[in-house]
């Protein structure tokens, strides 16, 4: 990278969810690797909790097109003399219309898909709790039928005719000069999709800074994540059910299971709901976690939890689905369960407890499982690869 592009500053965009989660834990971490490797890096963003004042057409609007995000952005990519643009999500308030305002300014655009809104409603690729994939490589429209998104017609209509909309304007394949997907898996199912094969490269997550290997002596299981059906809280209950005491789970986040969760801790002395934690404390408890469970039931593009088991040097016991079964090697850094299956699970869970070298040996593995993978200098590597990758395609427009 030539020292003017590498003094260049860099503009992030991010619209924030209501509820904080891992892509926004992403966001602030890609920012301030970035300042510490002496970038300069200004930050656009919008918050969805200014949703609650806008009504639902002007809601369905800024979906589309956000022409007041289109002019500040304009404006900034100027003001600042931004030399490339990050996107990470711009669903609803920032808009797509965020991309022509860069691309106008002469700005590479790079876009990290940390979900699967280009190709889905919801995101997820899944539907009445199971993988669907009636819309990949299809009009959206599908789920409109179904009520995909928030489980309502109109929501999910203004976000399938907005998809429907940009890829007729081509928005999707010629305004972004790179998309980032966090898994090989991920880059297969938006090239099956519709994405342009060649503008879309792989870079994982990172765990920064390195927390060093924990001794997994706390006597505990640990599910950590939003408490939602998507992720498996379900089938995680109902496996503890009947693992009991053998091995307590400790499960440490929010979400809209909350409630399920908290009644069941009241039934299963084994259960322990910890809320939403900070960083830090997730950190010191993946340490002494025997185990991860990753009951996840939709394609994950990424599973940044696993990461950071990895940098602990702690086990995970995985769905075999999306992209955990390009993280995690059975028998080697964890163990893969049927997804959706509590009996399965609970097997596995028990497996460990009977073979304590075994998971010795796979703490050590996990551990070099994320020196070689994971780091904040291998992922800025890669990073700055992309950015050179979406410089150079911007100039040959």
């Amino acid at each position: 990278m030539r020292q003017d592009e590498a003094n260049g500053r860099i503009l992030i965009l991010h619209n924030y969810y209501r509820q904080t989660g891992g892509e926004d834990a992403v966001v602030a971490a890609e920012r301030e690797l970035l300042l510490g490797k002496g970038h300069q890096v200004s930050f656009y963003t919008k918050h969805n909790d200014a949703i609650a004042d806008l009504s639902p057409v002007r809601l369905a609007r800024l979906t589309f097109w956000n022409q007041e995000a289109h002019d500040e952005i304009a404006a900034l990519c100027r003001r600042e003399s931004i030399w490339l643009a990050h996107f990470h999500n711009t669903f609803p308030l920032i808009s797509p219309a965020a991309y022509y305002a860069a691309k106008a300014q002469g700005v590479p655009v790079v876009q990290t898909l940390h979900n699967y809104r280009l190709l889905c409603a919801n995101a997820l690729l899944m539907r009445d709790g199971k993988v669907c994939e009636d819309c990949l490589g299809r009009s959206p429209w599908r789920g409109v039928l179904h009520r995909c998104y928030r489980d309502s017609f109109g929501a999910t209509a203004v976000a399938a005719a907005m998809l429907c909309y940009h890829r007729w304007k081509r928005t999707y394949s010629q305004m972004v000069d790179v998309y980032i997907a966090l898994t090989e898996f991920a880059r297969r199912k938006f090239i099956e999709g519709g994405l342009p094969p060649e503008k879309i490269a792989v870079k994982p997550n990172f765990v920064h800074p390195d927390p060093g290997p924990g001794t997994g002596a706390g006597g505990f299981a640990l599910f950590v994540g939003r408490l939602s059906p998507e992720k498996g809280l379900p089938t995680l209950l109902r496996a503890w059910e009947r693992v009991g005491n053998r091995l307590p789970l400790k499960i440490a986040g929010d979400g809209p299971l909350a409630a399920q969760v908290q009644d069941a801790a009241k039934r299963n002395a084994a259960l322990s709901w910890l809320g939403q934690v900070p960083s830090a404390q997730v950190m010191a408890l993946l340490g002494e976690a025997a185990v991860l469970v990753f009951p996840s039931e939709c394609y994950e593009t990424f599973g940044r939890s696993i990461a950071e088991a990895f940098a602990r040097g702690t086990p995970v016991i995985a769905s075999r689905l999306g992209a955990m079964t390009e993280m995690v090697r059975h028998g080697e850094t964890g163990l893969f369960v049927k997804s959706g299956d509590a009996d399965d699970l609970a097997a596995q869970v028990e497996l460990t407890l009977s073979h304590p070298s075994e998971i010795a040996a796979m703490r050590k593995a996990c551990r070099a499982e994320f020196e070689a993978k994971y780091t904040a200098e291998r992922n800025y590597k890669l990073l700055m690869e992309i950015y050179e990758r979406a410089i150079a395609a911007s100039r040959q427009r």
